[in-house]
């Protein structure tokens, strides 16, 4: 049974930090592309991050500079570390787990991350 649990979200000023982690369990996590998406109210969910399993990584243009994302092959967990939070940021974060080559595409229950003064 294939798993991720999104854990780390909650209420954060702007201007501040928090790192968000997901945890596999149920497939050979090092193969699998590992995505990080993010849905607020009233749009579509979007791709924040990426990295692959030979670790190339990708960001939307709207977090680049601000969002890290890793993964740790060995825990099976990918994280990401959100830094300059801004109020557009707020939103559910899900994670996303896919290998084309099987056609497999697992999500996450998502976490809240809610960007407010």
């Amino acid at each position: 049974q294939v798993q991720l649990v999104e854990s780390g979200g909650g209420l954060v000023q702007p201007g501040g930090s928090l790192r968000l982690s997901c945890a596999a369990s149920g497939i050979i996590f090092s193969i699998y592309a590992m995505d990080w998406y993010r849905q607020a109210p009233g749009k579509q969910r979007e791709l924040v991050a990426a990295i692959t399993s030979g670790g190339t990584i990708i960001y939307a243009d709207s977090v680049k500079g601000r969002f890290t994302i890793s993964r740790d092959n060995a825990k099976n967990m990918v994280y990401l570390q959100m830094n300059s939070l801004k109020p557009e940021d707020t939103a559910v974060y899900y994670c996303n787990a896919h290998l084309k080559a099987w056609a497999h595409d697992y999500w996450g229950q998502g976490t809240q991350v809610t960007v407010s003064s």
